[in-house]
């Protein structure tokens, strides 16, 4: 299939929730393998459908190597205490802020096939499990900023070159 754009911050189809996906046919298919291609470039850890413009329940992931998707996920579990870390987004380019995230992420959904799957993780994978999540809910990482660094962040957007 092919690597799709990323949608920026100010498009719409980022702060809209997205459908679940009710039927596997050739477009869920190829959504699938455009999440998979547009994840694959190095320093991409996650790409949720709205990312690219599609407003159905589906992610990609890319994590140490472990490269994967899963479709109408839900955040089924986190666990431990919420920490600070150092969070950017394809959709907001050049900007990374503390983000309050869990340390542990379970999301459960379904593959091509139909059959339930799960992915969990710690670290990275459970920074992007919550992180793609948030997407297909219409919330991007800004949202989750403590008021002062949401404020620098705004500031930033409107002063970026790409908004």
């Amino acid at each position: 299939m092919t690597e799709r754009q990323i949608r920026l911050f100010g498009d719409p189809v980022l702060k809209t929730p997205s459908e679940p996906i009710d039927v596997i046919d050739d477009r869920a298919r190829s959504l699938v393998e455009d999440l998979l291609d547009s994840v694959r470039p190095p320093g991409r850890a996650g790409v949720a459908a709205s990312q690219i413009g599609v407003n159905l329940r589906a992610f990609s992931y890319n994590v140490d190597g472990d490269i994967g998707y899963i479709i109408n996920p839900v955040l089924a579990e986190t666990r431990g205490e919420i920490e600070l870390v150092e969070e950017g987004c394809l959709s907001v380019p050049g900007l990374w802020y503390p983000t309050p995230r869990y340390p542990f992420a379970r999301v459960t959904g379904i593959d091509l096939d139909g059959n339930e799957i799960e992915v969990s993780g710690t670290g990275l994978l459970a920074q992007a499990l919550q992180h793609e999540t948030d997407h297909l809910d219409g919330m991007l990482y800004l949202d989750r900023l403590g008021k002062e660094h949401r404020r620098a962040a705004m500031k930033e957007v409107r002063e970026s070159s790409w908004f």
